[in-house]
């Protein structure tokens, strides 16, 4: 079992989305990540896409200026997100082979196929100082090819374990126990994210030997409409510890 306390960081897309439906400035997605951190959070993600449906690109530069935790930047590596990521440098940039259509990102990189495309990526992101994970499946085999290409850290794809949770717990969390050792047998760090909630979150993350961070944002979202944000993400980082 693990002991170590992993971190929390929110991603606020579904803020900038809701934002976005009215075409104003509210929710203020500024003040919504200032009062994350506030509260307690440890990090602000983000995800802008193609259509900027929710995050703007226009945001990114004022979510970095006001950040005092982490700031994250995921997204596809094409050539417009890289070079917001080169322009504003995060802490860490999460590679997600999602599609420019795609509704939420659901499947992780082959790291075999895309071994020379995401080489030469990471060793650019590195060359700027910025940390970078690679959004994968729980499969040994892209788990050590993340490594080869260079990766910091793997965020795990955790939709299949938070889809079979209530069903069998035990199976659900098995594949990501397994690839978890191999990270830690090969130095690669250990992030997670995508359906994560208050229900299997503390199982996850009670499993997962030296877990780093888990991203958070729909789930988090959702709750703090019932619970309120503050105490929505104290209850977040009661599960970590």
């Amino acid at each position: 079992m693990a002991e170590n306390r992993a971190r929390l960081s929110v991603n606020v897309n579904k803020v900038a989305l809701l934002r976005n439906s009215r075409g104003a400035n509210l929710p203020d997605l500024r003040q919504v990540a200032i009062d994350c951190e506030k509260f307690g959070a440890e990090g602000i993600t983000v995800h802008p896409r193609p259509d900027e449906r929710h995050i703007k690109y226009s945001d990114v530069p004022i979510l970095k200026e006001i950040t005092t935790t982490e700031f994250n930047i995921e997204g596809n590596p094409i050539d417009r997100f890289l070079k917001l990521t080169l322009d504003n440098k995060p802490h860490q940039c999460t590679l997600v082979p999602d599609s420019p259509d795609q509704l939420t990102s659901d499947t992780g990189w082959d790291t075999v196929k895309n071994e020379s495309f995401l080489t030469d990526t990471i060793a650019m992101l590195h060359e700027n100082n910025i940390r970078v994970a690679i959004f994968i499946d729980p499969i040994e085999k892209f788990i050590e090819g993340a490594k080869k290409v260079g990766a910091d850290r793997i965020e795990f794809y955790t939709g299949p374990y938070a889809h079979d949770f209530n069903k069998d717990p035990k199976k659900a969390i098995k594949p990501y126990v397994r690839c978890a050792k191999l990270c830690n047998e090969i130095g690669l760090g250990i992030n997670a994210g995508h359906d994560l909630n208050l229900d299997n979150l503390k199982y996850f993350k009670d499993n997962i030997p030296n877990l780093l961070e888990v991203s958070i944002g729909h789930a988090l979202i959702s709750d703090a409409m019932y619970l309120g944000l503050e105490k929505t993400i104290n209850m977040y980082l009661n599960c970590l510890k």
